[in-house]
């Protein structure tokens, strides 16, 4: 390395960078976007994927071991995954973690190339044959189904698509949601269905500070929305948002909060043993519900517009359409009670197992995950005219050649090690599901940059034979007419889209096309 370094110096000296040669060496061969010259005996790893597991995966990488080389592949001509298209609008400080990745992707041992498929452009098999190992982190951008008549009438979506229209994701720019109607019932009671509640509640001169799409914010200056419902299956003690989230919830300006008070019943004597994030968040919910306000809240309370709400113990059963079933004007829902098998309870508790599945019925509130829910037979129909279903993510097969469990919609694998798959691994949400916040894939993405460095230093992974890496792979894609977007690309499109926020007061307002982005890279 020391060797490169003196010979790069001594070209630096000699030329100007208007010839051929030099032109190859500045684009990396291939659109490096850095005068970087790589040496044979370094091994070389590609990250499919720039969102968070990407990046995390190549920091711990490049910080671990000095002689590491990395490149990340991307399919859109943007880094950064779900931070630029998943983190809510009013969410900036979230959004910081991007100044981390960008220290990364300018790191000398790592490149990023955008705009390349892997799958379609690429197979993950050239990727294998060009690097020591692949990691792939492409995350989780399908959706999972609720199952039931009607969901594919107008006026359904999934929290993802919607996330993803007011986020500027490309594929959800022609969504345009109708929001004509009053009320609106969001499936599900994580943090992405509470962030879909507040963007439909939320006041105008709020939203027009953050970075969220213009056509967005047109359309919610038309919306008619007043009411959000937020419908989960089990009840709240089972809630999975943060407590973060439901804060703001709380504090919204111009909404209320509405609950049914009996779904709170017994509330309060199940918090003495459960964990203490669990209990504040409970008892903050709790409070919201059941406890008088004071003056200045009644006040605030009184003079509010809109209004939301928990609604517990409910799973949808059918999605009702209008008399002409030209969209959705209702929601049926199941309602539901908690029960927990004694069998869940014994293997918790480390006892000897039973033959016999007890059953306890538990008419009060259960006791966290072990509760589950189950139909009492009752129903209930509410009217609505915008039903968002927020039940979750998936990951979905990338190639024929991945080990792919399209029951759990994970890439199998053992602390990030593909099964049957040597040099292949996964990070992120591709790894264990869609669970957890970004810190969480933070962890998750450093075990398995662990586990790949494990590997390397036991043998386990050879990375002693001399690996092509980007030359190969850039070789492909100049083929098959692909053109990679580089990092100092990226930086020209992040350019426009500040200017273009600074004249109407925005962060940034954000290219919604491929295509405007790759104009933008080009110019």
């Amino acid at each position: 390395m020391r060797n490169c370094r003196r010979l790069l110096s001594e070209l630096k000296l000699w030329t100007s960078g208007r010839s051929k040669w030099t032109r190859g060496l500045n684009e990396g061969l291939g659109g490096r976007g850095k005068a970087f010259l790589s040496t044979s005996s370094c091994p070389k790893v590609c990250i499919v994927g720039s969102g968070p597991a990407g990046f995390y995966t190549a920091q711990h990488l490049i910080k671990a071991r000095q002689d590491v080389e990395v490149d990340i592949y991307e399919r859109l001509p943007v880094p950064f995954g779900l931070v630029r298209f998943g983190v809510a609008p009013d969410h900036p400080e979230v959004k910081n973690v991007i100044n981390t990745f960008t220290q990364t992707a300018k790191h000398s041992r790592c490149s990023f190339y955008g705009n390349v498929n892997v799958g379609k452009d690429v197979t993950v098999g050239e990727l294998q044959g060009a690097y020591h190992a692949v990691v792939l982190s492409y995350g989780a951008e399908g959706n999972r189904r609720m199952g039931v008549p009607g969901e594919d009438l107008p006026g359904v979506y999934s929290a993802k698509d919607f996330v993803g229209w007011y986020n500027g994701l490309p594929s959800c720019r022609e969504l345009k949601p109708d929001l004509s109607c009053e009320t609106a019932v969001i499936l599900g009671q994580g943090n992405v269905a509470l962030d879909v509640a507040r963007i439909l509640l939320s006041p105008l001169d709020i939203l027009k500070k953050t970075d969220i799409t213009q056509p967005a914010l047109e359309a919610l200056a038309e919306s008619r929305v007043r009411k959000v419902l937020i419908v989960g299956r089990r009840g709240p003690m089972q809630v999975a948002c943060t407590i973060k989230e439901l804060r703001e919830m709380v504090n919204l300006p111009g909404t209320r909060p509405q609950m049914v008070t009996a779904d709170f019943e017994g509330v309060s004597e199940a918090l003495k043993d459960v964990p203490r994030p669990r209990k504040r968040l409970t008892e903050l919910l709790l409070k919201t519900a059941r406890d008088a306000p004071g003056d200045k809240e009644l006040e605030r309370r009184r003079n509010a517009a809109k209004v939301w709400g928990f609604l517990f113990f409910r799973s949808p059963m059918e999605i009702l359409a209008d008399p002409g079933c030209s969209r959705a004007a209702g929601i049926r829902l199941a309602v539901n009670r908690l029960e927990v098998g004694a069998s869940l309870w014994i293997s918790k508790h480390k006892l000897r197992p039973l033959r016999i599945l007890i059953v306890c019925v538990y008419r009060g509130q259960g006791s966290g995950d072990a509760a589950r829910a189950v139909l009492t037979g009752e129903v209930e129909d509410v009217s609505c005219g915008l039903v968002i279903s927020s039940i979750g993510y998936k990951s979905l097969p990338i190639d024929p050649a991945v080990p792919f469990d399209s029951c759990r919609a994970v890439v199998p694998n053992s602390v990030g090690r593909v099964h049957q798959a040597a040099g292949l691994y996964c990070s992120g949400w591709l790894k264990t599901g869609p669970t957890g916040v970004i810190a969480t894939t933070m962890n998750n993405s450093f075990d398995t940059a662990r586990s790949l460095l494990e590997d390397m230093d036991s043998g386990a992974l050879g990375v002693s034979a001399a690996k092509p890496g980007s030359r190969a792979v850039s070789a492909l894609l100049e083929e098959r007419g692909v053109k990679p977007v580089t990092f100092s690309d990226w930086e020209k499109i992040d350019s426009l889209e500040t200017r273009r926020g600074e004249a109407c007061g925005k962060p940034r307002e954000k290219l919604l096309s491929v295509e405007e982005m790759l104009k933008a890279a080009r110019s």
